[in-house]
C-alpha cells in the first residue's frame, strides 16, 4: 500500500517505549514499540488497518499532511 501520511515517533521516559502517533486519523491513532523498528513496524499495520477500515465503511480518508503543515503549526 503506497500512503503518504505522517507518523510521528518519541520516546517516552515514562512508558520506557517508543509512542507513536498517526496525527491525520486523530488523537486515538496511536501505537508503540520497544524498539524504533518496532515502532516504525506497529505504525504501518495501524496505517494499513485504519486505511481499510475507512474504505470498508466508506469514509473519506484524510489528507496527508505536507511538511509545511507540521513547520506552521509550531510556530
Amino acid at each position: 500500500m503506497n500512503s503518504h501520511y505522517s507518523i510521528v515517533i518519541q520516546w517516552s521516559d515514562e512508558d520506557q517505549k517508543y509512542v507513536v502517533s498517526l496525527p491525520e486519523f486523530g488523537p486515538y491513532a496511536h501505537t508503540h514499540g520497544e524498539t524504533y523498528e518496532e515502532a516504525v513496524q506497529h505504525a504501518q499495520e495501524v496505517l494499513e488497518l485504519l486505511i481499510e477500515d475507512y474504505q470498508a465503511r466508506g469514509i473519506d480518508l484524510p489528507e496527508p499532511r505536507t511538511i509545511e503543515h507540521f513547520e506552521t503549526a509550531q510556530v
